[in-house]
């Protein structure tokens, strides 16, 4: 279960590290920032995943799991979770804003259960269900407080986006579940085919179809672009965690306890930035907190004796 709780924890500090760097020039105010961002965390993530297996011996192990069907499902995964998903969550802000796309995309891990349970057999017993369902109903919460004026954008074409990267986040957890049963492919080379496959897709396709290849490039020798660095290694060891998890416990349990990262990003954010949480959100950050680990607990009484 820590493997879950961590990757929440570090995927709130990649969010908030994120959003300091998206307060910067050249991203401050830019329409391409949120498109350009994503391409270059990923990017930055791949390189990373890059050096850390170059530097234990094991790009060969990445080489022959790609090769492998199961390996090959992990990069149809890294398209639903990377590119599809994350494309849809920014079309979604840019459309209804990012306060009811947090709504929306929190139901990711709902969709992801239902999906592990119909392909992967998998089972959660009813007060899991409804502990994770508080935890949602908690999430809704801070976004809903944290919803500001309306958007000028679409709101069909942004609810579509939005359940487009429900879809992508849910499926892409089933998907690695089920490649990870594998021998051949372990959690850490499913993680650089899921960030090599994504970063390759936004360069070569999203980028250039959404017209920000050449603003993503004119950022790299930013300081704002050291910034998301500084976040993408977060999210590298994020994602490091929560592979670890979904293999560990299933993608039911991983999914419910990696949507922690919302109270964790509340948390970071005092601490970081100073951002003062309203009452409300302090009340529903413990929700989530004590929600998303009975969720992922099939016997509560082992709580008890630890992790």
């Amino acid at each position: 279960m820590r493997w879950g709780i961590f990757s929440g924890a570090l995927w709130g500090l990649d969010t908030v590290i994120l959003g300091l760097a998206l307060a910067l020039a050249p991203f401050l105010d830019a329409p391409e920032a949120s498109l350009a961002s994503a391409l270059l965390h990923d990017a930055i993530c791949a390189i990373i995943l890059l050096i850390y297996m170059g530097a234990r011996g094991r790009l060969k192990n990445t080489l022959a799991a790609i090769r492998t069907r199961s390996g090959r499902a992990i990069a149809l995964g890294a398209l639903l979770g990377g590119p599809f998903g994350m494309t849809g969550y920014l079309i979604a802000i840019n459309n209804i804003g990012p306060g009811f796309t947090a709504i929306i995309s929190t139901f990711y891990p709902a969709v992801g259960t239902l999906l592990a349970y119909l392909f992967l057999k998998e089972r959660m017993r009813p007060r899991q269900i409804l502990a994770l369902l508080v935890a949602l109903g908690a999430i809704i919460l801070i976004g809903y407080s944290s919803t500001g004026a309306a958007t000028e954008g679409n709101p069909i074409i942004g609810i579509i986006a939005a359940l487009a990267c429900v879809f992508g986040w849910g499926s892409e957890a089933v998907i690695l579940a089920w490649g990870m049963k594998d021998e051949e492919v372990d959690e850490d080379s499913a993680l650089q085919i899921r960030e090599t496959t994504s970063a390759f897709v936004y360069l070569a396709v999203v980028a250039p179809i959404g017209g920000v290849l050449g603003f993503t490039v004119s950022a790299v020798p930013t300081v704002a672009t050291g910034v998301i660095a500084l976040a993408a290694l977060a999210g590298t060891a994020s994602y490091l965690f929560y592979y670890t998890a979904i293999n560990t416990v299933g993608a039911s349990r991983g999914m419910a306890l990696n949507i922690s990262y919302s109270a964790w990003a509340v948390i970071f954010a005092l601490l970081i930035m100073g951002t003062v949480p309203s009452a409300l959100q302090l009340v529903c950050c413990v929700v989530i907190l004590l929600g998303t680990v009975l969720a992922a607990t099939p016997n509560w009484k082992e709580l008890r004796s630890g992790w």
